[in-house]
């Protein structure tokens, strides 16, 4: 039995690097995906997760974590299924942004995960910090530690490590998640700091933890009172030596010069792109910009917002994601002649004798028949050969063993025959169609159960106020939050799946954190602080984040102070009114757009009719009011509104958006709040 099997993560969003193929990132003559797969070259079976990579070896199996960029524990879940239940004992994860760790060094540590019997066994870094995707887990660890999860989708590494884990020192394994680490990583080559080669072996200390996954070293040893040596290794395989550091260290202090992301006067902004030419001019202050109308907003979000990355998932896993290309039939439908009615199958022109099977729908097929034999067949049974008709029950008159067609009745052959319905490669639904239960169901039905995909849309709700509580009792000035535990259910109707909710304080540099650490994510919904009060931070913090604007403001009441950016090389921020209806308003008016901006989903068809109030509600702006249907079909709408809560929205079907000076009877746009 193979010792080890490897999964590497080739995966992630790279969003500090623009949101390149980290990986295929050239250091020292070859890519740091060719490095990480040559270190486990050793290993049994190979699982890449992320990408599809045509060029790799057929050997190696490709995975992908669902959704894309779901993290590390999602893509390691990703890799395990992928190897299967006859993987080895020992699995190896590593990521792909590792240059200098070397197949010397993975052996190194497979070896030590033999002789320890330890579930997990880490390198640990020049601080002594674990590194937790350079590691070798017990399969039967890994598992478990996977069962215990709700979901694999977003958690942290340190949500899979096991109580008691090894740690093994492996100076020089800093991997490449910047410009700048990667000028210092070819430096270091160019030096001699560091280099892609094996050489002679050496002996590791094993270091068990303690039940925190991180031991003392300076503490002595509980039972002999000696301090443990720290006989360090580096990632290619040799021992550390003063000049080695000493030049891994000039090489991480040289000047960063092209390639990296370096600040300068020239353009004002700071930025320069990749190529070492000045970004262009950031966009201006959304507060000296025009409110969009609706429609301006909407036709924006979908032509500017950038795509999500196209993935291959089964399709019954990512409902509200978008086909990224056709679907057509793998298979013809129905796959055979099957019986249309509950019957009888008969052969020629009747009378028929009876025979005394019977077919039954995912049973044994009945012999066939010969002209002038008759069988009873049940409804989706394959009917044998030699049918000609299906004699429906209704239609039918059994004496004996003699059936006959009753007079009057028509003449059908109630079969359905082999691609009637579909026939291998017809069209079953276009580029841009939402996934639903209606598509997944006639995928099904064709024997298609995955296929290109972009999305679903993974969100981030931001909550904020400090006069906002959403549990315990309030204190003297606060509020009830009363929105952000419906927002999940709301966003889900269109097709968003929200993985987190936190609260936000007022505080100077709040959001400006908030921004920084959003990749994660392909929107951010941000509840409050949009308007231009003194605790309205948000504007302030996207200027300073360099983001482009969007939607400055929309013409619309409410919802007017509502914001949309881009962030740079991360996710799509939606600000929303903190005030409840507000929020409701412009988040049910704009969320279709930015979904189909994102996925390049196919606009929906806008539902229309009349507002038979519309008179007594329309104004110098659009509005957006509750309304009910009306018995004779369109709907009535509600003039006055109390806004700070959702009150209002209770026995209502939905909302509509009421153009300026609109007179009763005119068409309005509606707005479903139910799917």
């Amino acid at each position: 039995m193979r010792a080890a099997d490897a999964i590497v993560l080739a995966g992630g969003r790279a969003s500090r690097m623009g949101g390149v193929d980290k990986p295929a990132i050239v250091i020292g003559g070859r890519s740091m995906l060719d490095a990480a797969l040559t270190a486990v070259a050793h290993c049994g079976h190979t699982v890449v997760v992320g990408p599809h990579r045509p060029e790799l070896d057929p050997a190696i199996r490709q995975a992908r974590e669902v959704p894309p960029g779901s993290g590390p524990v999602a893509a390691i879940a990703a890799g395990l299924a992928a190897l299967g239940a006859e993987a080895a004992p020992l699995i190896v994860v590593l990521a792909a942004d590792l240059p200098f760790l070397t197949e010397w060094t993975v052996c190194e540590l497979v070896r030590r995960a033999e002789q320890t019997g330890a579930e997990a066994l880490f390198a640990a870094d020049d601080s002594g910090r674990p590194q937790y995707l350079i590691g070798v887990w017990r399969r039967t660890a890994l598992k478990d530690a996977m069962a215990q999860l709700d979901s694999p989708i977003n958690q942290p590494m340190k949500a899979l490590v096991p109580t008691e884990t090894v740690l093994i020192s492996v100076p020089g394994i800093a991997d490449c998640d910047t410009d700048e680490a990667v000028l210092r990583a070819r430096a270091a080559v160019a030096t001699g700091g560091n280099a892609l080669v094996d050489t002679e072996s050496h002996g590791l200390p094993v270091e068990p933890v303690a039940t925190d996954g991180h031991r003392d070293r300076s503490a002595p040893d509980s039972s002999t009172g000696i301090r443990p040596e720290r006989d360090e290794f580096t990632a290619s395989g040799r021992r550390s030596a003063p000049e080695n550091r000493t030049a891994a260290a000039a090489a991480a202090n040289a000047p960063s010069t092209a390639g990296a992301r370096v600040s300068s006067a020239g353009n004002g902004s700071g930025k320069h792109d990749h190529n070492g030419a000045p970004a262009a001019p950031a966009d201006p202050p959304s507060a000296d910009r025009p409110p969009l109308s609706l429609d301006e907003a909407r036709d924006t979000l979908r032509a500017e917002l950038t795509r999500l990355v196209v993935y291959h998932a089964e399709l019954h896993l990512v409902r509200g994601a978008t086909l990224a290309e056709p679907l057509r039939a793998a298979g013809p439908l129905p796959r055979f002649d099957v019986s249309a009615m509950d019957g009888y199958a008969v052969a020629g022109d009747g009378p028929w004798r009876l025979r005394r099977d019977i077919g039954f729908a995912g049973g044994q097929r009945p012999v066939g028949l010969l002209s002038g034999e008759a069988v009873r067949i049940a409804t989706g049974a394959h009917v044998p050969d030699g049918t000609t008709a299906v004699v429906r029950d209704e239609f039918a008159r059994v004496a004996g063993e003699t059936l006959s067609r009753r007079p009057d009745t028509p003449v059908r052959d109630d079969i359905r025959h082999r691609g009637e319905d579909r026939r291998p490669g017809d069209l079953i639904a276009d580029a841009g169609t939402p996934i639903d239960a209606m598509l997944i169901s006639a995928a099904a039905s064709v024997e298609v159960t995955a296929a290109p995909v972009r999305g679903p849309v993974r969100s981030r709700l931001i909550m904020t106020g400090d006069e906002i509580r959403s549990a315990g009792p309030l204190q003297t000035g606060q509020t009830r939050d009363s929105i952000g535990p419906i927002l999940p259910d709301l966003l889900s109707q269109h097709g968003i799946r929200t993985i987190d909710r936190t609260h936000l304080r007022d505080t100077p540099t709040g959001f400006d954190e908030v921004l920084a650490a959003a990749a994660e994510c392909d929107l951010l919904v941000v509840v409050g602080a949009t308007g231009g009060g003194a605790a309205d931070q948000l504007r302030a913090a996207v200027a300073r984040a360099g983001a482009r604007i969007l939607v400055p403001r929309l013409r619309l009441r409410p919802g007017g102070s509502t914001l949309v950016a881009a962030l740079d090389d991360g996710p799509v921020l939606l600000g929303l009114p903190g005030n409840p209806f507000a929020a409701v308003a412009a988040l049910t008016a704009l969320a279709p757009a930015i979904v189909d901006g994102l996925t390049a989903r196919r606009p929906s068809r806008p539902v229309l009719g009349p507002l038979h109030n519309a008179a007594a509600i329309s104004g110098p702006v659009p509005r957006v009011v509750p309304v009910r249907g009306a018995p004779q079909g369109g709907w009535f709408g509600d003039p006055n509104i109390r806004t700070a809560h959702l009150g209002g929205l209770i026995d209502r079907d939905g909302l509509a958006v009421v153009p300026p000076d609109a007179r009763d009877g005119d068409p309005v746009e509606f707005l479903p709040l139910r799917p």
